[in-house]
């Protein structure tokens, strides 16, 4: 009787999993054909590492209405800016021209012929700043921005505060008032997400939903649409992708004679390659910086400095003896996605003023600043002697850490055949098909 009754569980229980894939370790598994496995969602499990198939896009209202409002091109006057101008997926969320990224690579705003004075910060991998702050240690640690003026210290989140900051700026989104903000997002096709999050627009209390704006975008640019963790390097720490001998080496050249990792540091699972702290590294000036030639925000034409975190603190009402020795340095960014392009041969900006046009020319500037003829240091006082400068990298070197940090680009597909990883789904079903993206240009 007991045997019967196994026989009969057993039986219900195969009529449950007949609509699911089997799942078998085998050595050479392979992956489900699948529209959405650009998409996977890696799970690690105590023997085996497998990537489920999302059934939905994932996003929480918050999240989805942060997704509206960034790729919106109606917020912004004249309309045609919306964040993701100047702040493209296709390039990890920092400036998708590469027009733009070969020359001056700041970004014009919503008004012809004003652009703003530095190259816009990657968006993605933010979320973990703190609120600003002085620490004994390090210094100041986290805000937002290159110079860290989204301090957080209003809304408890820098990256909602610095969210915020596009829509009123003259040289970006140029809009007038946060209730014009808050007007365009009521008459927008998306309202009922809007009012779902935020509240009826119908006597919506203005400076609260304008802040309600800000932490919507906050929730998008930190969601796992934007935030993915889904590169080589992620993979390779589930034991899902094997790193190159060269790659490998560049990793240990980066957390050893290079130094890279004192700044940019790998902590925990899903490290962020940043501390969130400032540095001046000696950048020297851009001279293609468009910002030079708009009289009418930059009077001191070519003769304006750009002193970042010290200029803020100095405008913030600090002592002199606070912010004199910040003068020149700027944050620390993240190197995740410092590789992301749409295609080889892409050009992306790095620095803060974007003065670097490749990888491997930042990387030659790190070792060789101090010994080889480079030109002068826009700000030449606070420059960090003790890290970078002569690092006395061979050629090959230089090349290994380039190689390792280009294993950071989100959207690595694993190799489950050699890994013998696999994929499963459970209870598939027809998806439909993906919209066509729409055209945005994009707000910093």
């Amino acid at each position: 009787m007991k045997m019967h009754n196994k026989l009969r569980l057993l039986g219900i229980m195969l009529i449950f999993l007949l609509p699911m894939w089997l799942v078998v370790p085998v050595a050479n598994a392979q992956p489900p054909a699948n529209d959405d496995f650009d998409n996977a969602t890696p799970i690690t499990g105590a023997l085996y590492s497998f990537a489920l198939i999302p059934t939905s896009g994932g996003l929480t209202p918050q999240e989805e209405l942060g997704k509206n409002l960034f790729f919106d091109t109606n917020l912004s006057e004249p309309t045609g800016q919306s964040c993701a101008v100047c702040h493209g997926p296709e390039v990890g969320y920092t400036g998708p021209d590469e027009a733009l990224n070969a020359g001056g690579a700041v970004y014009e705003g919503a008004v012809p012929g004003r652009f703003g004075n530095r190259k816009p910060p990657a968006a993605a991998y933010a979320g973990d700043s703190p609120i600003f702050h002085l620490t004994k240690k390090s210094g100041w640690v986290g805000g937002m921005f290159w110079d860290g003026r989204a301090t957080g210290e209003r809304l408890g989140d820098p990256l909602a505060e610095q969210a915020l900051g596009p829509f009123l700026n003259p040289l970006e989104q140029n809009l007038p008032s946060p209730a014009e903000v808050v007007d365009k997002v009521c008459g927008s096709s998306y309202k009922a997400l809007f009012e779902e999050v935020c509240g009826q627009c119908d006597g919506i209390d203005v400076n609260q939903a304008y802040d309600c704006i800000g932490f919507a975008i906050a929730a998008y640019e930190r969601s796992s649409e934007v935030t993915q963790f889904t590169s080589k390097y992620d993979y390779s720490l589930k034991e899902m992708a094997t790193l190159t001998q060269e790659e490998r080496k560049g990793f240990s050249l980066f957390k050893g004679k290079g130094k890279c990792a004192k700044c940019h540091v790998i902590n925990g699972p899903k490290p962020l390659f940043t501390d969130f702290t400032y540095d001046n590294i000696g950048m020297p000036k851009n001279p293609l910086n468009p910002f030079y030639n708009e009289p009418e925000w930059n009077p001191l034409g070519s003769a304006w400095v750009d002193y970042g975190l010290g200029e803020f603190l100095q405008s913030a009402g600090y002592d002199v003896n606070v912010y004199e020795k910040e003068l020149g340095k700027f944050k620390v960014p993240t190197l995740r996605n410092v590789d992301l392009r749409p295609y080889e041969g892409f050009v992306k900006a790095f620095g803060h003023n974007g003065y670097f046009k490749s990888l491997e020319e930042i990387v030659h500037f790190y070792n060789t600043r101090d010994v080889e003829d480079w030109p002068d240091p826009e700000v030449p006082m606070n420059i960090n002697t003790a890290e970078l400068g002569n690092l006395g990298l061979t050629a090959d070197e230089e090349a290994a850490i380039v190689a390792f940090m280009k294993t950071l680009s989100d959207g690595y597909i694993p190799d489950f055949e050699s890994s013998g990883q696999m994929v499963i789904q459970l209870h598939p079903k027809k998806r439909k098909p993906l919209p066509e993206p729409k055209p945005f240009p994009c707000c910093m």
